[in-house]
């Protein structure tokens, strides 16, 4: 049993303060602008609305009202989407998509040799980057045991393809329309609308009723993940943050009311990152890039390695500056090191990479300097009790025998309890780091 709640708090503290920020903004957008095409109304306006709604409920009914909304909504959008499907394919302004996927406009693409390394690095970004999500976690950990976490997680991969499908199809349908021979003014190419093309092909391909259950499953649905982003992100600011590196001694009520306050904070963060960013696509990408070069290392070694707090900030600090040193096109960064390859080159696989091996070097050569007494255990400023063994205390007992009684006739003990028969029967002190953030103990039992 290896508790991970507060390993590197610090660098976890990362994802709950900027990247469920991008999360939910970028997912702000989409009901935004669904609001714009369904009745016409300022963008703006419309994202404005929708965060106002999003931050309402949840802050009312926490995960039970996000919980309960998001079956309702994810129904919504299996049935809108999929119905509206063969109504935007027999549209008579909709051409044939599988000529224009290898004909004009060539929606499908091409492969450019030359860009290899990007493609490489990009898909190994969405798809390690995608796990260490705090919305998903989340959902894993409220399941009422670890089999039913296993097979949600299952079900939930087959349900993400299934669900992508109409989206695609959608897309493609949308760059094979003549959309001179539709009611909208223009192409929503020339327009810089590529963003809202989803709720343009169902409010102009389809019929009014096939429209309003379509467009109405969009925003639902949408709505559905911006209200998780801003729980994931308001618990984890107070847990992480506020609880474990700020006030240990908070009291639950005093939990409550600054996860309330972090709800409105980070509510009106992403509403105002939403109307001032218009991407929806690179702001999506960035967010999965962050978490896939900072926060995937740190998950990875904190469920099978042992890292300390030395190593993670450590290699949160290099993981950051090698990616952004690649620069980054959506805050106008330009590079600012000089890569083998240039924009070619997989510096992002690359940066995660180094962080991690950052990470697992920096971690137990500081923790072999602490325990062999190379270092003193007062130099410990991070009060990580790495001299001790750090979150991992061994019990050294020579007598084998008297541990398996001792373990035997315990089986069922709880932990604290079981925690306060070893402090008195071996004599040793178990919390001597407790309170601190950076300090956790288990009880490793290994006969030595």
């Amino acid at each position: 049993m290896r508790d991970t709640k507060t390993s590197s708090a610090i660098c976890f503290g990362f994802e709950p303060i900027f990247v469920p920020a991008c999360n939910l903004l970028i997912k702000s957008i989409f009901p935004g602008g669904t609001l714009a095409v369904i009745i016409d109304l300022d963008t703006e306006i419309s994202v404005i609305v929708s965060a106002c709604i999003a931050v309402f409920y949840t802050l009312i009914g926490g995960l039970y009202s996000v919980a309960y909304t998001d079956v309702v909504q994810l129904i919504c959008i299996f049935i809108g989407l999929w119905l509206s499907i063969p109504f935007a394919f027999t549209n008579p302004a909709v051409s044939d998509i599988g000529t224009t996927a290898v004909n004009g406009p060539n929606w499908l693409g091409s492969w450019d040799s030359t860009q290899t390394g990007t493609w490489i690095d990009s898909a190994l970004l969405l798809i390690f980057g995608g796990i260490p999500w705090q919305v998903y976690f989340q959902r894993v950990l409220a399941s009422d045991s670890a089999k039913h976490a296993q097979i949600m997680s299952f079900i939930a991969s087959a349900g993400c393809i299934i669900m992508a499908i109409p989206s695609v199809l959608i897309g493609a349908i949308g760059a094979s329309t003549d959309w001179n021979a539709t009611a909208y003014d223009g192409d929503p190419i020339a327009k810089s609308q590529e963003g809202l093309i989803l709720p343009i092909v169902l409010q102009y391909l389809t019929p009014v009723a096939v429209s309003v259950i379509g467009l109405g499953a969009v925003a639902a649905a949408v709505m559905s993940s911006a209200d998780s982003s801003i729980l994931s992100a308001s618990s984890m600011f107070t847990r992480n943050v506020y609880n474990l590196a700020i006030r240990q001694s908070a009291s639950k009520r005093e939990l409550i009311w600054v996860m309330r306050a972090a709800v409105l904070c980070v509510g009106a963060v992403a509403t105002v990152l939403a109307l001032t960013i218009n991407s929806v696509y690179e702001l999506w990408f960035l967010s999965s890039d962050f978490v896939y070069v900072i926060l995937f290392p740190q998950l990875l070694s904190v469920i099978y390695l042992d890292p300390n707090t030395y190593g993670s900030i450590l290699a949160f600090t290099v993981g950051l500056l090698l990616r952004l040193g690649g620069g980054e096109e959506t805050f106008g960064l330009k590079p600012f090191i000089p890569y083998p390859g240039g924009a070619n080159f997989p510096y992002k696989t690359f940066s995660m990479v180094v962080s991690a091996a950052t990470l697992i070097l920096v971690s137990y050569g500081v923790k072999y300097l602490f325990e062999s007494g190379k270092v003193p255990a007062k130099y410990d400023f991070l009060r990580c009790n790495l001299a001790n063994g750090g979150r991992t205390i061994k019990l050294k007992v020579d007598d084998e025998s008297k541990i398996n009684a001792f373990e035997n006739s315990d089986a069922h003990m709880s932990e604290d309890a079981f925690e306060k028969k070893i402090e008195a029967e071996f004599g040793m002190n178990l919390h001597e780091g407790q309170g601190n953030p950076c300090f956790e103990t288990e009880i490793e039992r290994t006969k030595l």
